[in-house]
């Protein structure tokens, strides 16, 4: 809310209940209002006003200690949005350096909104000195197919769905007794900076982790096709029949195509 404050401007509607605590943020942010572009804040680029998307992530990384991470959830759009400067913006985050790990969550996972949302890291510390030497490079998670319903329009992520991902942060920054990090294909990749270059500085996990191998059936490819072909003139046929039959019953019930004259 304050960085909306910040980019925006406070609501000036005396009905509004939160009208007190906007005038009391109003005068706690007003020499960081980011409708001024010498906002220190706003060191890789001035936010839009009508998304406060990145104005979060510059006031995280501003606020960031020289070996700090910072980590936060965002919509989805803040990983490849273009729109309004945001996309320079977020290219100049990664050229920087500073983005550590992107994870795509689920669908459906909070009670107001049904928006997509992401998790951003951001660390100043990638040089190797609390763990190992991660310049130059970008963790991306999917994690979009974990999770497990609880209701018709609710999903919560299982404590083993957390684990995975955050098992997967910490070994992929080299933390003592996480284990030995490993790219899996259709769930995480360490991507390089070029990869992201390539990309066009977009943070979509989906298009650096590639596809989770379907498991082997054992049949040889020969023996299925010969078999699928089989079947699908099988089905062709079948559905020629039943195509007949009811071309039969409309015109018994008049509704053929002398009926229909």
């Amino acid at each position: 809310m304050t960085l909306k404050l910040a980019r925006q401007g406070p609501s000036n509607q005396t009905g509004d209940p939160g009208a007190a605590m906007t005038r009391q943020l109003t005068a706690i942010i007003k020499r960081g209002r980011a409708t001024c572009p010498a906002d220190k804040r706003w060191q890789y680029g001035l936010p839009p006003r009508g998304n406060a998307n990145f104005a979060w992530v510059q006031h995280m990384a501003h606020h960031l200690a020289p070996r700090g991470t910072a980590g936060f959830v965002l919509a989805n759009g803040s990983m490849s949005s273009n729109q309004s400067g945001e996309g320079e913006i977020r290219k100049n985050l990664i050229e920087a350096d500073l983005v550590d790990c992107m994870a795509a969550l689920p669908g459906q996972l909070f009670y107001s909104t049904q928006i997509p949302a992401c998790l951003w890291f951001l660390s100043r510390d990638r040089g190797g000195g609390k763990y190992r030497d991660r310049r130059g490079e970008v963790l991306f998670i999917d994690a979009r197919k974990l999770g497990r319903m609880v209701d018709r329009t609710h999903r919560e992520l299982t404590d083993d769905d957390i684990a995975r991902i955050a098992d997967t942060y910490h070994a992929w920054r080299g933390e003592p007794e996480a284990g030995e990090y490993a790219d899996a294909p259709g769930f995480c990749k360490s991507a390089t900076l070029e990869e992201v270059r390539k990309h066009g500085h977009v943070l979509t996990p989906g298009r650096y982790v590639g596809v989770e191998p379907q498991p082997d059936d054992g049949e040889p490819f020969a023996e299925k096709m010969a078999r699928l072909t089989s079947q699908w003139r099988e089905q062709q046929a079948e559905a020629q029949r039943l195509d007949a039959a009811i071309g039969a019953n409309l015109a018994r019930l008049g509704f053929g195509e002398r009926g229909t004259e």
